[in-house]
């Protein structure tokens, strides 16, 4: 295996010390957000040494990504494409010529982000839409009677609508604290009257929620292993300084209802299998001890947990390689399919 060194990227929203503490490294005062292991354009990873030679080189262009996450702060309410509607809006930005790192840019690539998140520590989030009996009742419970009544006469869909149209704040008298801390940070913001319609989880470690096209979802707080299609594409509705695009955002959005936010992986010996949201890639997490073998695979895989003086780091087995543990521990393997 060969030592993967990912591209930190320092969000607002970022933690100033759970990232460099997990890596084993010193922290430097800014939000450490996450960390890129892949061989996307915005940030390829290096191999053996922080300047060594790029990811790419053995790999080629990877259809996966992985990033280790901190959040100190909620994310944006954010949903991401289908592969039909990332072609067509990265080839409707092309054409404007917007350029691809400019801040109002929706689509950087033409790809699909299909994404799933492993909690590492408990993790907070609010992931896909709640049956709408119990997020009406939710409402009555706040006082929220007009917004109960527009859900429950309207649907999903029709009530988002009303709710980004609003120009007054609801009353927050009764909300649940992980909406108020949310008002703190965004106070007025739109997306206060949506979030409530969505699963408010929070994910023990091991456990994952898996994140197909529409799905409406914020991270709220927490550290985790992310693994996605290799894309940038993000349309957001809220929680965010960044750019905002609602009626993009309601054009893509799935609003079915999410029966079982958070996904249990499926034990298998030492072995737990988790389902994918995607075909392009698979997860699976193993505990293992000295003598360990991972086998021979004609895929290449990145592993993350792997300790190198007392850190998990991430590796890269490279297709038709195979290796023996000399350690324990517990490790996360992410295959490309």
């Amino acid at each position: 295996m060969r030592r993967i060194f990912g591209t930190t990227q320092h969000y607002d929203w970022g933690h100033r010390t759970a990232l460099p503490q997990l890596l084993g490294e010193k922290p430097d005062g800014s939000p450490w957000a996450e960390v890129w292991f892949g061989t996307h354009h915005m940030a390829p990873s290096h191999l053996d040494t922080p300047d060594g030679p790029q990811l790419e080189s053995v790999t080629g262009a990877m259809s996966v990504l992985v990033k280790l996450l901190a959040c100190d702060q909620p994310l944006s309410l954010q949903t991401h494409p289908t592969l039909e509607q990332a072609q067509h809006g990265f080839a409707r930005e092309e054409s404007a010529g917007i350029p691809r790192n400019a801040p109002h840019r929706m689509y950087r690539d033409n790809s699909d982000k299909p994404e799933m998140l492993i909690a590492l520590t408990p993790f907070e989030a609010l992931c896909g839409f709640a049956p709408i009996n119990a997020s009406t009742q939710l409402l009555q419970d706040m006082d929220w009677h007009e917004e109960a009544d527009v859900l429950h006469q309207n649907g999903i869909r029709k009530y988002i609508a009303w709710a980004f149209e609003q120009k007054n704040s609801p009353s927050l008298a009764k909300a649940p604290a992980w909406l108020l801390r949310i008002n703190s940070l965004h106070p007025a913001d739109t997306g206060l009257r949506v979030a409530p319609l969505l699963h408010h989880i929070v994910l023990q470690p091991g456990e994952a929620i898996s994140l197909p096209a529409g799905n409406l979802h914020a991270y709220l707080n927490g550290v985790g292993l992310e693994i996605m299609k290799s894309s940038d594409n993000v349309v957001r509705a809220g929680f965010t300084s960044k750019h905002i695009d609602v009626h993009e955002l309601q054009r893509i959005l799935d609003t079915s209802v999410l029966s079982q936010p958070i996904t249990q992986p499926r034990a298998d010996g030492q072995w737990s299998h988790y389902t994918s949201p995607s075909p392009a890639f698979s997860v699976s997490s193993v505990t293992y001890s000295p003598g360990f073998t991972i086998s021979t695979l004609d895929k290449h895989r990145l592993i993350y947990g792997i300790q190198d003086k007392g850190f998990p780091t991430m590796m890269l087995l490279a297709a038709g390689e195979s290796t023996t543990l000399d350690s324990s521990g517990t490790a996360w393997i992410i295959t490309q399919n």
